[in-house]
């Protein structure tokens, strides 16, 4: 009940707020700067996962935020633990992901001496958060969570800093609470709807492209089913595949990295491109030449939930200001437009999107296309799949067909050692469902420490190493520019399965095609009873790209 007297220490305080907000998972490394909180934890319900480096505890608070709408939650200690924080709220911003990461700090009498791992994180954080502030009173905490929730989660979401001085939490205060956060949506105008729909009606090759923050499952349907209506072409931004189901009609592909050269053309030559929730950022753009700024060749109608990114890289025919959720709910209202001006032209997209998919042969004996693609058909529908960032990312993304809302957790902001943490925090929010994590040799070695969280807690996620003894992405912008000069790429590495052995997990390693499903099956036997697993790939180093050798890359190059 709001408004509610109550008379507790700063840990106390702050332990009630968060609860009333409705946090039920917190992830953290603990520290000695914040033990009042740490310890008025232990009255509440909310369960505190404790994390193996600061970096994976935002990467699972991010992937919290993606999966329920609601800000993750992260707690770190001053100084090392809040640099390492930092990775996790980057990606958080750039993924426009609801978080809240509270940092431990020095005792208010000793700021401005340099205290020991003292940092002034409003200006460490300024760039890098939607708001950072530092609570110095226990009577101004239920004010401060009441402005983080709400600054998180409205608008653009995106992470929130607070700094918790160390006394400042031990300090006793008499406050007044705060009912739960309502987020604030912006609501398109009706009159910009109408502009929408005349628009499209005039149009003969429209595009849709989804992404971004602030969908739920409702959203992803209501515009599902308009694009039906009208048989028009959708297509998902970098790293958002799992907006729409991938087996409908309409979807034609991802506008991501290595794009298909086909939609790239379909996306360049588009009359009308109808972009909802997504910034437009570097990576769905190619560079920002599939979509130029400042002018758009194509008509561009850019739907986005905060007024100031509108028209600020691009100028667009009609911006319209407004969250997803209420934009579908429009949507779902609208009349449909006849498109049948455009339908051979998506049936076209459809067929080179399923054409595009088909497995291609890599060098090697291990071939990750078919793997993927026999994934595909032996994973339930409402299996989740997370992975960080690298060229064996490009196998799962191209040949992967996602089914449903929130079945895809992976970086937009290109974050290496994402999918390990991501896939614990999905396995604590959705214990019943089955969450497989992808990483890179490279990748995982960033926070694949969080296998021993997963341990911990009796989380049985699956993560699939994919190994080829180098960090992959830089080599192949390596051999397209300096060919042949091979420098700081190269990586020895352990042997994965022993390692997942030894942190009492099930490991196991694969180096052909064939004996991928039956250590496949032995992982999923042991995730189901709640011990997590690793397997181990060897892939041929020559296997850069689904499309290309790594010896056919560094030829290209030297011809040049």
């Amino acid at each position: 009940m709001a408004d509610r007297p109550m008379f507790g220490t700063g840990g106390e305080i702050l332990a009630d707020a968060l609860a009333r907000h409705g946090v039920d998972m917190a992830f953290g490394v603990p520290g000695e700067s914040y033990l009042a909180l740490l310890d008025a934890l232990v009255d509440t319900k909310i369960r505190f996962i404790t994390c193996r480096q600061e970096g994976g505890a935002t990467m699972m608070a991010d992937a919290y935020g993606k999966l329920t709408g609601r800000p993750g939650v992260a707690m770190v200690t001053r100084g090392p633990g809040a640099a390492n924080a930092a990775a996790g709220v980057h990606i958080a911003f750039q993924d426009s992901t609801p978080m809240i990461l509270l940092i431990g700090q020095v005792a208010r009498d000793m700021r401005d001496r340099e205290a020991f791992q003292e940092v002034d994180y409003r200006q460490m954080y300024g760039a890098l958060a939607k708001w950072t502030a530092e609570i110095d009173r226990a009577d101004r905490i239920p004010e401060y969570l009441n402005r983080a929730f709400h600054t998180a989660t409205s608008g653009r979401p995106g992470p929130v800093v607070l700094a918790l001085p160390e006394d400042m939490l031990t300090e006793q205060a008499s406050v007044r609470t705060v009912d739960r956060y309502a987020p604030v949506e912006a609501h398109p105008d009706p009159a910009a709807m109408a502009d929408l729909r005349a628009r499209l009606a005039k149009a003969r090759r429209p595009l849709m492209i989804v992404g971004g923050g602030g969908w739920d499952a409702d959203a992803c349907a209501k515009v599902a089913d308009f694009v039906e209506r009208c048989d028009l072409p959708v297509a998902a931004s970098f790293r958002c595949q799992d907006y729409i189901d991938n087996r409908r009609p309409c979807y034609v592909g991802h506008v991501g990295i290595g794009i298909d050269p086909k939609l790239a053309a379909r996306v360049r030559e588009a009359d009308l491109l109808l972009v909802v929730g997504a910034r437009l950022g570097e990576s769905t753009t190619s560079g920002y030449q599939l979509v130029e700024p400042p002018r758009p060749r194509q008509t561009l109608v850019h739907v986005y939930p905060a007024a100031e990114e509108l028209n600020r890289v691009y100028d667009a025919d009609l911006a319209i200001v407004s969250g997803a959720r209420a934009f579908a709910d429009a949507l779902s209202r609208l009349e449909p437009v006849d498109g049948a001006a455009w339908s051979a032209e998506r049936r076209q997209a459809r067929a080179d999107y399923e054409a595009h998919r088909r497995p291609l042969t890599v060098p090697g004996a291990l071939q990750m296309a078919e793997i993927v693609a026999g994934l595909a058909e032996r994973l339930p529908e409402d299996a989740i799949l997370a992975n960080g960032a690298g060229n064996y990312t490009t196998w799962v993304h191209r040949f992967f067909p996602y089914r449903g809302w929130r079945t895809q957790l992976a970086p937009t902001s290109g974050s290496m050692g994402y999918g390990t943490p991501a896939a614990v925090a999905a396995k604590a929010v959705h214990p019943d469902r089955l969450v497989i994590a992808f990483a890179g040799d490279g990748c995982f070695m960033m926070h694949g420490q969080e296998l021993a969280t997963a341990a911990q807690h009796g989380l049985g996620i699956l993560v699939i190493v994919v190994d080829n003894g180098m960090y992959g992405t830089i080599r192949m912008h390596q051999e397209r520019t300096y060919p042949t000069r091979v420098s700081g790429t190269q990586l020895v590495n352990p042997d994965f399965a022993a390692l997942a052995q030894a942190y009492g997990c099930f490991g196991a390693r694969v180096e052909t095609t064939e004996q991928f499903f039956p250590a496949f099956d032995q992982a999923i036997a042991a995730a189901d009873a709640g011990r997590p697993a690793l397997l181990h790939l060897l892939i041929d180093p020559e296997a850069l790209t689904p499309a290309q050798s790594l010896s056919a890359m560094r030829d290209q190059a030297l011809k040049v």
